[in-house]
């Protein structure tokens, strides 16, 4: 019910597009899409369910989930990976056009005033940490690790790591992931007890990270990146499990969680 009431879909317009890098097929690799704010009070973590209005196939009617990039009084910014064809409809958006969506969802990501936080993002998982820093009161306090496998001109990385003490890592080969694990073992290792590790990215990344912060004895949250297809608990298409053996959607009871909390060997996926 809270979903009709504070979520409803909204058709909202397409303000601006911008394009970033190259994907393999030619087109755009990630694409930051901005849209009218319906008046949205968004807090970083939290995502939302979009879609183009006229979605055509019958095989697109669903709606894509999307961490919330920025977010102020006019306009609600998402950086969208081109990995298939629902992303490549979203891409190919121009202002003016119509999309929909709903939101804000979702539980959003811890944010400490006295204490150190290690901010970590793995690809597309970066999105939601721009926002982050720029809502933070200490933003001295905050360093940014991002890992990626496309080039770091297919972000747009001085955007990402304005303000904030900001390091990039590209993996190009299986060669590099031992290197970054150590990068990320290192960071951590520079915390505090006291320390907050807050993470987004694909499921290995994850693992990695809730690994390692158990080994430092460091606070940790991961932002889980299941497939959705509704956003409000309704599909059960995102349900993983917690560390108590419960199966729980991770659209409504995540995507944020502490580390602890949740089985990352025991997702369950549609």
């Amino acid at each position: 019910m809270g979903f009709m009431q504070d979520n409803a879909c909204q058709d909202i317009k397409v303000l601006t597009v911008e394009r970033f890098g190259k994907a393999p097929g030619g087109g755009p690799a990630v694409v930051e899409l901005a849209v009218e704010n319906p008046g949205w009070a968004v807090r970083p973590g939290q995502f939302a369910m979009l879609r183009p209005r006229d979605w055509g196939a019958a095989d697109l009617m669903w709606a894509r989930p999307f961490s919330i990039y920025r977010a102020d009084a006019q306009a609600v910014r998402f950086l969208v990976a081109v990995v298939g064809r629902g992303t490549d409809r979203l891409a190919g958006l121009a202002p003016g056009d119509s999309a929909t969506m709903w939101g804000p969802l979702g539980t959003f990501f811890a944010k400490e005033a006295e204490h150190p936080t290690l901010m970590i993002g793995g690809g597309i998982g970066i999105a939601p940490f721009t926002a982050y820093i720029e809502s933070h009161p200490r933003s001295d306090l905050l360093r940014l690790v991002f890992g990626h496998t496309l080039p770091i001109a297919a972000y747009p990385w001085p955007a990402l790591a304005a303000g904030v003490a900001a390091e990039e890592f590209h993996e190009q080969g299986r060669e590099d992931l031992a290197r970054f694990i150590a990068l990320l073992e290192a960071r951590m290792a520079e915390l505090p007890a006291e320390g907050l590790v807050l993470a987004c990215g694909p499921l290995p990344m994850l693992k990695t990270v809730k690994d390692l912060a158990l080994k430092a004895g460091v606070r940790c949250q991961l932002s889980l990146e299941n497939r959705m297809a509704c956003g409000v608990g309704a599909c059960l298409g995102c349900v993983c499990r917690t560390a108590q053996d419960e199966l729980v959607q991770v659209c409504t009871r995540g995507p944020v969680f502490w580390a602890q909390d949740v089985d990352l060997g025991g997702e369950v996926r549609k």
